[in-house]
C-alpha cells in the first residue's frame, strides 16, 4: 500500500493506480469486488495456496478501501503516469497522409 509520506498527498490520492487484489478465497474476492466495484483488468487467477487475485485500476483512496480482513492490495504501478507517458508518444497530424496530395471534394478555392 502507499507509504505514509504519500498517504496524505492530494496529488497522490487523485492518481489512478494499478493494484493487485489478493483474497484468501473466491468468496472473499467476490464480496470485495461487489462492495467496492473497482475497474478490474483481466480475469481472476487462483494461486497454489487457494488464494485468488485480480488486477484493478483504482484511485489511491479506493485502494485503501479495498484492504479488508482476508484481502491484501499491492500497488503494481501508477496508471496515471503510464497514460501520460503514452500520450506523449502520440504525434499530431495524419502520419499516413501523402505530403504532396491535393485536397479533394467539395469546397471553395480561395484566391489571395
Amino acid at each position: 500500500m502507499p507509504s505514509d509520506e504519500n498517504h496524505h498527498d492530494k496529488n497522490y490520492q487523485d492518481k489512478i493506480l494499478r493494484v493487485r487484489v489478493n483474497a484468501k478465497d473466491e468468496e472473499t474476492l467476490r464480496a470485495v469486488l461487489r462492495d467496492e466495484r473497482p475497474d478490474v483488468g483481466g480475469r481472476p487467477r487462483t494461486h497454489a495456496d487457494g488464494s485468488v487475485g485480480i488486477d484493478a485500476y483504482v484511485s489511491a483512496r479506493k485502494a485503501e478501501a479495498l484492504e479488508q480482513p482476508g484481502v491484501t492490495v499491492t500497488v503494481v504501478g501508477d496508471a496515471t503516469a503510464v497514460g501520460k507517458a503514452r500520450q506523449a508518444e502520440v504525434g499530431e497530424g495524419d502520419r499516413f497522409a501523402d505530403p504532396s496530395a491535393v485536397p479533394r471534394g467539395l469546397g471553395d478555392k480561395v484566391e489571395d
